[in-house]
């Protein structure tokens, strides 16, 4: 199954938290981990990833905290991830080739590499601020399917 980490979670709702909030330019640690109830030791761990891939700045002292290092509009959730937890991938055999017993003969590679493919590019096409926003026209919807969830929704 292919799931978002809890590290990566936590960091997409760290920077949703800051672009939303921007207006005070900066939030510690403490702040973000109460305002979502997020495991402060595990978050501040994120949080130091993310500023030393220069997503956030770590500033110190009084007036101290997080600050996203640029707009919300070039920060892609890929990138995030990516920063967060590495390479993304759906299989093994896209990233260690002749990993598994049947990577010679396996049928599924093909379309499956066409699915990671497709997960990266609409990962990548996800800012930080179109997350903020309850609104976002997924590219499934635009292609006319969508999921109930969202039906109800309306």
């Amino acid at each position: 199954m292919l799931k978002l980490t809890k590290k990566s979670d936590y960091g997409l709702i760290a920077l949703v938290h800051l672009t939303v909030d921007a207006k005070r330019k900066s939030a510690t640690a403490k702040e973000i981990s109460e305002a979502h109830h997020i495991p402060l030791p595990l978050l501040s761990k994120v949080l130091q990833v993310l500023a030393r891939n220069q997503i956030l700045t770590s500033e110190q002292g009084t007036k101290g905290g997080y600050r996203l290092a640029r707009d919300p509009r070039t920060i892609s959730a890929l990138e995030v991830i990516r920063a967060i937890d590495g390479p993304v991938l759906l299989t093994s055999c896209f990233h260690e080739a002749g990993g598994c017993d049947q990577f010679q003969t396996c049928t599924v590679k093909a379309p499956l590499q066409k699915v990671h493919e497709g997960i990266l590019r609409l990962l990548d096409s996800i800012t930080i601020l179109e997350m903020t926003s309850n609104d976002i026209v997924w590219p499934i919807q635009a292609a006319g399917f969508v999921p109930a969830a969202i039906q109800e929704n309306r």
